[in-house]
């Protein structure tokens, strides 16, 4: 299965995995948890304990351009169809949409319950 796999401070690459449950934990680092927080057709998994782990603050999700929740730990996107129960490749434009939507790093402030997000550019490996 094609996914784009989203670590902490670096930017996102396409990647090919297996479709099993174990094959998802390996990336994420334990237990999964699929989240859908797109318009698209497609799952956000991510460490299911990221928090209580004291993973690596990675990406914020947005809404109306205001950060309302941060993954923590490695993440990866997926194809998620409304009519099917399985995972499923991501097509190259989802690739390339969710590429440079999470292109850049970034650092996260919280105060009173409020999320700062500083993004951070990335740079090309040579």
């Amino acid at each position: 299965m094609r996914v784009l796999i989203v670590e902490p401070g670096k930017a996102p690459y396409e990647w090919e995995i297996g479709t099993s449950l174990a094959d998802m934990q390996a990336v994420v680092g334990g237990t999964i948890q699929a989240v859908y927080p797109f318009e698209e057709p497609v799952a956000l998994v991510c460490n299911d304990e990221g928090k209580l782990l004291g993973m690596t603050p990675n990406r914020a999700l947005y809404m109306e351009n205001i950060p309302y929740d941060v993954i923590d730990g490695t993440f990866l996107l997926c194809g998620a169809p409304a009519d099917s129960e399985r995972f499923t490749s991501l097509t190259k434009e989802q690739v390339l949409h969710f590429q440079e939507r999470f292109r850049y790093s970034e650092r996260f402030i919280r105060i009173n319950g409020n999320i700062f997000c500083l993004r951070e550019a990335m740079m090309d490996a040579e």
